[in-house]
């Protein structure tokens, strides 16, 4: 798997019209579908992430969620707003292009997370 470009930058990101996935295409040719339960689990906020790798949260119950908005901010990353009230998160093009390459991967830690904390998707 080729590693995430820390240069990458997007042609498109369009909310998919249920609110459920977000589309993000990259210059290079590069396109995902990322769907919100992913986003919102793996958001880049201090809340999800915390200030440590051993901090990580693992957040159970959002299979349901939905992506309200999506905001520009600056010309670097944008603002998810989630209808459970999340939007600490500002997602760059960097983290969203890791967020593609890596989705398998990172949605697997996830199911295991869960499993082992006896915690459920929702």
């Amino acid at each position: 798997m080729p590693a995430a470009d820390p240069n990458a930058w997007p042609t498109e990101v369009r909310l998919i019209e249920d609110k459920h996935a977000l589309v993000v295409s990259f210059e290079d040719g590069a396109h995902f579908t990322l769907p919100a339960e992913y986003l919102r689990v793996e958001s880049p906020s201090a809340e999800v992430q915390g200030h440590a790798p051993h901090e990580k949260q693992t957040v159970p119950g959002k299979r349901a969620v939905r992506i309200v908005a999506v905001e520009p901010v600056g010309a670097y990353a944008v603002r998810l707003v989630f209808d459970d009230g999340h939007q600490t998160g500002l997602y760059t093009w960097p983290y969203l292009r890791a967020l593609g390459d890596e989705q398998e991967e990172r949605f697997g830690r996830y199911l295991e997370a869960l499993k082992t904390q006896g915690l459920t998707r929702g």
